[in-house]
């Protein structure tokens, strides 16, 4: 990795006084026409999934690549990879406007796909249509991840109206048309495309904040694996009244099996799996019931702090239940049943080691000698950020500024297993994860909103980011810490 800092050619010292007034006025003129933009967005039902027309997920990538032609990157291509069985992944936009001598490069990540709405009942509003209610713009991507789009996008148009022909900052746009899919090209996608992504810094604007008016750098993200246990009992179903008794069904034995994955306080019982109690900020028991609108009389699960809960302990919920609906019941035994399980893993855990231990559990706990079937998923990696590093350095001192409260270094109890693809492909770059959503966002739910005053903050924060390494580059570690005092 090239060495950038305060001392290289080409760097004017950076002027908080003059800069930041200049950069938050640039953000909040353009602020009206940035929602303008994101509603446009919002309106374009792109779904990566493969039951779903790809049409609308074309116009998406098509809309994004206008976008950031708009302003002001001429080089901006749609591209993509094939997916292992040969059908095309889902488009990429990757735009690039080269550092001047002496600059970095940063990687703006985000993605264009979206989730399916779902039941439009339990929708308030039109899924595709963004409405503004309360200081919140309601509709499906709003918030995941078109918000994180328009942040790069505004926070880039704020420096370059302030900076002009001085701002010399390497800047790549890289917003992925599949990650609502898993992602599935996206290892393809960085080894056939590595030198067009090269950068020293990756922001990956596809996470959340602490809460509404404070901010936060997502530090750590728990991995995942995913499977499928198919239990059989009975050759054929049978009648549950003749045969009833002597032989217990699938979806009770398979039930059975569910219910050793934890102990009776609700930890995970699966042993090998690696667990930590070691946060440093915590919530409260009514926030968390708050934020995950607990019912009341429901008792929490697990034990240690509720952060450790949500980030540096494994989770099991099973997402997925095969078995006739109570729709269609009959009387019968039914013969099999199938459930999918996911697993959310403490950072430090390797996946294989995780997937093998799923797999020895439900083979020792099968219950009445029922024949199980155990099918491995998808696998993703933890991830942990290097606080000291200058970028991240630098991201708290934006975040703060932004929002005028100290942010928060914060952990993710979901996961986003391509971030461990590049820092495979990239061993030596810096990578920030951010986001615009709060707990009351409801990503991938119905009703997924954005709220505006973090939204605002969120551009500032990186247009903050953006001129700061562009007048000083990535300082060292104690030069920095003297910087951002």
């Amino acid at each position: 990795m090239t060495s950038f800092n305060a001392e290289t050619p080409h760097q004017e010292p950076w002027d908080a006084a003059a800069n930041i007034p200049s950069i938050r006025q640039a953000v909040d003129r353009s602020f009206g026409q940035t929602l303008a933009t994101l509603s446009d967005l919002v309106s374009i039902p792109g779904i990566a999934w493969p039951s779903f027309d790809p049409a609308p997920l074309e116009r998406s990538a098509e809309a994004v690549a206008e976008l950031i032609r708009r302003n002001g990157v001429d080089d901006v291509q749609i591209l993509r990879c094939p997916k292992a069985d040969g059908t095309p992944g889902g488009p990429a936009v990757v735009a690039r406007r080269p550092a001047a001598p002496g600059k970095p490069t940063i990687l703006l990540y985000a993605h264009h796909d979206v989730q399916p709405a779902g039941d439009p009942a339990l929708w308030e509003s039109e899924p595709f249509t963004a409405e503004e209610r309360n200081g919140r713009l309601y509709g499906r991507g709003a918030a995941d991840d078109k918000a994180g789009i328009m942040a790069h996008v505004a926070a880039f148009a704020a420096v370059s109206e302030i900076l002009g022909n001085d701002f010399g900052l390497g800047v790549t746009f890289f917003v992925e048309g599949e990650e609502e899919a898993g992602s599935p090209t996206f290892r393809t996608f960085l080894e056939t495309y590595r030198e067009l992504l090269h950068a020293e810094v990756i922001v990956v604007a596809d996470s959340s904040n602490w809460k509404v008016g404070i901010p936060a750098l997502t530090t750590s993200l728990r991995g995942l694996v995913d499977g499928t246990i198919e239990l059989r009992v009975l050759d054929h179903a049978v009648h549950s009244g003749m045969f009833g008794g002597p032989v217990l069904d699938a979806p009770t034995l398979l039930s059975r099996l569910i219910a050793t994955f934890h102990d009776d306080d609700g930890t995970v019982a699966i042993k090998g799996l690696v667990a930590r109690d070691d946060t440093t900020v915590d919530l409260t028991e009514e926030e968390f019931r708050a934020d995950a609108s607990v019912l009341e009389g429901v008792r929490l699960a697990g034990s240690g702090t509720i952060a450790s809960r949500l980030w540096t302990k494994p989770a099991l919920s099973i997402i997925g239940f095969d078995a006739p609906s109570v729709a269609v019941a009959s009387n019968t035994l039914i013969p099999t049943a199938k459930a999918k399980f996911s697993l959310r893993l403490a950072p430090g855990q390797d996946p294989a080691d995780a997937m093998d231990a799923v797999r020895r559990h439900v083979e020792e706990h099968a219950p009445f000698g029922a024949s199980v079937l155990f099918t491995p998923g998808e696998r993703g990696n933890a991830f942990s950020t290097d606080t000291e590093s200058s970028a991240a350095r630098l991201a708290m001192w934006a975040l703060g500024e932004a929002w005028g409260v100290d942010a928060v270094e914060m952990g993710i109890g979901g996961s986003i297993p391509f971030i461990a693809d590049l820092k495979e492909v990239y061993p030596s770059v810096q990578i920030l994860v951010t986001g615009v959503e709060d707990p009351d966002s409801r990503a991938h739910s119905a009703n997924e909103s954005l709220h505006l005053g973090d939204f605002r903050n969120a551009i500032l924060a990186e247009a903050l980011l953006l001129a700061r390494l562009d007048a000083e580059g990535l300082a060292d570690n104690a030069a920095l810490g003297e910087a951002v005092a």
